[in-house]
């Protein structure tokens, strides 16, 4: 009786290698006795784990010839991105010498890397030191300014993780008397944070069960015909990474499709084998994907942090102003994506998508065949995905029908205006809540409503299990519920203390601006300040100061606080920039000079899209 076939296991399953062109099959191994075999005939795989490179391709592996007693073992192995960084998302594995590679890390010594650690661990303090001793202002304002400078050095430093850095105004406010521990804490959890909290456990529940790579390969076979045209394809696979970052954060629909991309530029060659319209095919993919991410945030409440930080500032210096729903922002926030996707895509067609006879040469290697095997091999839709996309579809109809105009109110007034869009997501105590809609603290009871629904819905799988479980939420980046917390009692700190007063007469010179022209000025500053910190930080810095500003010049406030919030999205140029740009950079398809180039022009006609609809679509809204 034959030796059954082995399966391949480790580096050899887990790195999806492409088909065999060959069609050779893998025969299995003979039996081998090692006491009649001597030390020179051993088979390779009889050798140790050290004389044996186990990363190589499952073809070249089974292909290398027996080690001799004289040769020197061969350690090179190909690496692996989660090998150099365990967060960095699993791409598919470049294989050959025609692969891309990136230089050398620069190695600091160790009593350098000491040093280093410890400067940017005291620059928090010292600068928190240095403000109280030296900055001409006075009274709490000047607390208030040290506490920021200690938040925002650790912010860019990094010498503690951001979350870390974000709990610093819970200890930093009270000791300085800006607020007592109980105000900040209240910063930590409102209607904005739980409507976070219920976005990302449906985000979740999405990637658990592939959602979004059904959605992918579907869209994808949409636009890729019998005869593949590249613009399509580009268009498919960007439109679909919007989409899903309307629902999620942007970092996190970029991770979700960048493998998918990546796995259909698998299928072209690399390095000096490719020809030049798949090496720029190639690279419009990976930009398309990290761009569309941050452009399909800017469409709905929950896309990115910056669009949840301006509503919960609105909030808290306009209480009694009508709050920014979801429905609103949707009205405007989905025209000015829609605008600036279609410039995303344009620029990236001019400058890299082949056009004419060249666009043929793409059509040898999409193959709709292989992509519908894909789709099959994921299976009919379970009874699970089909519950998770209904409570997904029933949240965003909620959302969009809390508060519609100023006519139609929405359900929303049912509740005598208790409810937020975070009691939809959230409320431990719905029931509580809907009953006792008199009681203007039963809304301060959140936690989640929608995503509650989850881990009481059974799957369908086994007996008693459901569709979520905590099991699966360790994965909730609590990280970003921090520092959107911190924003919000940076926010509140700078107002109580008059700080925002002090501040926005430094952008005194926008009083002598013409009207129509302060839009896009406040879209440049923000967009440029925010290509070189974070995104959130860039929003939490601008923002309190604008709304200070708007009163003294005489504006509307949301007139310098939506392209305020808005440009902090513009992070299209460098790959620090926000944290979805260095998915793509990692992948290592693109460089820094190919960002300038597309991210450029994008960024003009992001902000030129700004001028146009802030003065006319954003009146009617």
């Amino acid at each position: 009786m034959a030796t059954p076939q082995k399966k391949p296991t480790g580096f050899r399953a887990a790195a999806h290698l492409p088909p065999n062109p060959q069609h050779i099959p893998l025969q299995p191994h003979p039996p081998i006795n090692p006491a009649a075999c001597n030390q020179s005939q051993l088979h390779p795989w009889c050798h140790s784990s050290s004389s044996v490179n186990y990363s190589v391709p499952l073809q070249q592996a089974s292909q290398q010839p027996p080690i001799s007693r004289n040769q020197e073992p061969n350690t090179t192995q190909t690496t692996f991105p989660f090998m150099e960084n365990p967060r960095a998302p699993l791409l598919p594995v470049q294989n050959g010498s025609s692969a891309p590679r990136r230089p050398p890390k620069f190695h600091l010594p160790a009593n350098a890397v000491l040093v280093t650690k410890y400067l940017t661990l005291l620059s928090g303090p010292l600068a928190c030191l240095l403000v109280c001793l030296l900055a001409p202002v006075d009274g709490a304002g000047r607390s208030m300014l040290a506490a920021m400078a200690w938040v925002f050095l650790w912010w860019l430093t990094e010498a503690v993780p951001v979350p870390v850095a974000s709990l610093a105004p819970l200890f930093l406010f009270p000791i300085l008397g800006i607020a007592s521990a109980e105000t900040v804490a209240r910063s930590y959890m409102n209607d904005v944070i739980s409507l976070v909290i219920g976005s990302f456990i449906l985000a979740l529940a999405v990637e658990h069960y592939s959602i979004h790579q059904r959605l992918a390969l579907n869209i994808t076979l949409l636009f890729c015909g019998d005869t593949p045209n590249p613009a399509l394809l580009l268009l498919g696979i960007c439109a679909t990474t919007a989409f899903i970052s309307f629902w999620m954060q942007n970092t996190a629909a970029a991770v979700m499709m960048m493998p998918v991309a990546t796995g259909i530029l698998q299928r072209f060659p690399e390095g000096a084998a490719a020809p030049p319209p798949v090496v720029g095919f190639c690279k419009a993919v990976v930009l398309g994907v990290i761009y569309s991410a941050a452009i399909g945030g800017m469409a709905t409440l929950t896309g990115t942090g910056v669009n949840l930080i301006t509503v919960g500032m609105w909030e808290a210096y306009f209480p009694e102003a009508r709050p920014i729903g979801f429905a609103t922002w949707f009205m405007f926030g989905f025209p000015l994506a829609l605008l600036c996707f279609l410039a995303l895509w344009g620029v990236l067609c001019l400058l890299y998508c082949p056009h004419g006879g060249a666009a043929t040469s793409l059509s040898a290697y999409l193959d709709r065949n292989h992509l519908r095997r894909e789709l099959e091999g994921l299976g009919p839709m379970a009874f699970a995905e089909k519950m998770v996309l209904s409570v997904f579809a029933l949240l965003v109809v909620l959302w969009m029908t809390r508060s519609i105009t100023n006519s139609i109110p929405g359900w929303g007034s049912l509740f005598h205006v208790h409810v937020g869009d975070g009691t939809v997501s959230v409320s431990p105590f719905f029931w509580k809540t809907l009953f006792l809609t008199f009681d203007s603290h039963a809304c301060a009871c959140m936690q989640i409503l929608m995503a509650t629904l989850l881990f009481i819905i059974p799957s369908g799988k086994q007996e008693g299990e459901k569709l979520m479980d905590w099991a699966k939420c360790k994965k909730l980046p609590w990280g970003v519920v921090l520092l959107l917390g911190a924003g919000f009692a940076i926010a509140d700190g700078v107002r109580s203390t008059g700080l925002a007063d002090l501040l926005s007469a430094g952008l005194g010179f926008l009083r002598s601006v013409p009207y129509l022209a302060v839009a896009p000025l406040v879209c440049l500053v923000s967009s440029t300040i925010t290509e070189f910190t974070s995104n959130n930080a860039t929003a939490t810095l601008v923002i309190p100061l604008l709304i200070q500003l708007a009163p003294s010049i005489g504006v509307h406030p949301l007139l310098l606080v939506i392209p305020g919030a808005f440009g902090a999205e513009y992070a299209f140029l460098l790959p620090t920039g926000t944290p979805s740009n260095i998915v793509g950079f990692s992948t290592g398809r693109i460089d820094i000079k190919d960002m300038l180039m597309t991210g450029l022009p994008l960024k003009v006609a992001a902000i030129a899209t700004i001028a146009v609809l802030t003065p006319t679509l954003g009146e009617s809204t």
